[in-house]
């Protein structure tokens, strides 16, 4: 049966070691830096017991548990049009802030349901998972790049700092090194770890040739975390940081020192060409980007809201300069939406009988957001201009009598009072310009991987799946068209 909030606050304070300011946290479901986003993530953990959600967000397992609909392997266009809906349910309570709640991973545990046999001989510790993450709705991160060390070598030439198994046992292997960026690793059950970069896996790879799932309180793992935002509002009020105060998901480095994989959590051990091709073949990337679509979707409404609202309090929503930029932005919102559609709607065939995200679409969305979200938030610090940086310094200021009139006479807008255009202006700095803002525009830019590559990629596909030959075979239906004695054929504009 899917947890509770309180069971997940419980099922998260396991003893794992979490390190920020140089201390380890004790406990983070309480700790001033993580409290607020646990919290926030028991409360969608609630909602698949609450009966307004009941039917949009749940499906029964066969197994007779109820589960988020995110976990359900999809056999029909519908399955897929019932994902959406419950990843958008969930994607609006955070308004599309935060990238890796539990069912995103829940397009993970997706792609190890569809196609256990993939893992063979471990295939039996693929369909155990599965059925684990899926029966619980259990919280699944998954960590596959390398530290950022040199990377221009292979893995195996950074011998002490990537991930690698250093010894074998009777009951697991035991694995040293690191990974990076375990997004929301903090508040995770477990990790999914395996090999993410732009250069293939060789044989000479092979200890680092590994896909596995670990516990994050396993001994040995440490996870070291970034400047918590959370902890940076807690000495302000939610009226300064009404978004990183709550949604603040955190990112942690991964370093395994010596932690022990038994035997029933290894995927794929000590296989190059199968670490290469895990993510392509298994269609992980259709089933997690289907998410990540539509949480960008939530997200550029919010920031759309936005948007009509700054330019309605500065009275300048009538300007044509300010019409076009909002329009242009209400253009990739609806893009976004109609692309997440069509690749329900024509979806790709699947492993084990599953239906998938079209690849073309997906791949296509996934070159698209890093090039869509940065022009979201020029055009909002454009719009906001000097108003972000006229904004008073924290709430306490209104709740000064003796400044209070002249903030009511010097900051009001047009149409509203001094109160609710500082808090809806608090608000947009919080989602373009804090150190939370600035880091949702990197988390996007970076979200399905390097810029380059994820752009790379779909020449690639194209390559792959007979599109590049069809579209340059279109060209050279026109060049046989005519040629240096004129129309080579008979036509409608011809002499003939």
């Amino acid at each position: 049966m899917a947890l509770t909030g309180a069971e997940y606050l419980e099922s998260i304070r396991d003893g794992r070691e979490v390190w920020l300011h140089g201390e380890k946290v004790a406990d983070v479901t309480t700790h001033p830096g993580f409290e607020n986003s646990a919290r926030f993530l028991a409360s969608l953990y609630d909602t698949l017991h609450e009966d307004q959600h009941r039917k949009t967000l749940t499906w029964t397992t066969p197994r007779g548990a109820v589960s988020h609909k995110a976990f359900m392997v999809s056999r029909t266009r519908r399955h897929l049009a019932e994902r959406i809906a419950a990843m958008e349910v969930w994607a609006r309570k955070h308004y599309g802030f935060m990238g890796r709640t539990p069912d995103y991973k829940g397009g993970l545990a997706v792609s190890l349901g569809s196609w256990p046999e993939f893992f063979a001989p471990h295939s039996d510790n693929c369909v155990r998972w599965y059925e684990k993450l899926a029966d619980h709705v259990l919280f699944m991160n998954h960590i596959g790049v390398n530290p950022m060390v040199d990377r221009s070598k292979q893995p195996h030439e950074l011998p002490d700092v990537n991930i690698r198994a250093v010894r074998e046992t009777d009951s697991g292997i035991v694995v040293r090194g690191a990974k990076m960026v375990g997004t929301a690793a903090v508040f995770t059950h477990c990790n999914l770890v395996f090999s993410f970069s732009p250069v293939p896996l060789t044989d000479k790879d092979k200890d680092q040739a590994l896909v596995f799932i670990v516990p994050t309180g396993a001994p040995g793992l440490k996870l070291v975390s970034r400047p918590s935002y959370e902890l940076a509002a807690k000495t302000r009020s939610p009226f300064d940081h009404p978004l990183s105060s709550r949604f603040d998901e955190n990112d942690a480095t991964l370093l395994f020192d010596d932690v022990h994989v038994p035997w029933e959590n290894v995927l794929i051990y000590r296989d190059a060409d199968k670490a290469n091709r895990f993510f392509p073949l298994a269609r992980v990337t259709q089933n997690l980007m289907l998410h990540g679509c539509v949480r960008l979707g939530v997200k550029l409404e919010f920031l759309v809201g936005l948007l009509i609202k700054m330019a309605q309090q500065n009275g300048t929503v009538g300007f044509r300069g300010v019409r076009v930029r909002i329009g242009e932005i209400i253009g990739y919102l609806h893009m976004v939406k109609a692309m997440v559609r069509e690749a329900c709607s024509h979806p790709d065939p699947g492993p084990g009988g599953s239906v998938v995200p079209a690849h073309r679409t997906i791949f296509a969305l996934r070159a698209l957001g890093p090039m869509i979200y940065p022009r979201v938030r020029d055009v909002m610090q454009r719009l906001g201009a000097g108003g972000f940086i006229q904004l008073p310094s924290s709430a306490s200021d209104l709740l000064a009598e003796e400044l209070r009139p002249f903030l009511d006479t010097y900051y009001r807008g047009t149409g509203v009072d001094a109160h609710d255009r500082i808090k809806l202006w608090k608000l947009a700095w919080d989602a373009i310009g804090s150190e939370f803002g600035a880091r949702q525009e990197l988390f996007e830019r970076n979200y399905a991987g390097n810029e380059d590559n994820v752009r790379l990629e779909n020449l690639f596909l194209s390559e792959q799946n007979g599109d590049a030959a069809a579209m340059t075979g279109f060209v050279d239906q026109c060049l046989a068209d005519y040629d240096l004695h004129g129309w080579a054929a008979r036509t409608p504009w011809s002499d003939d």
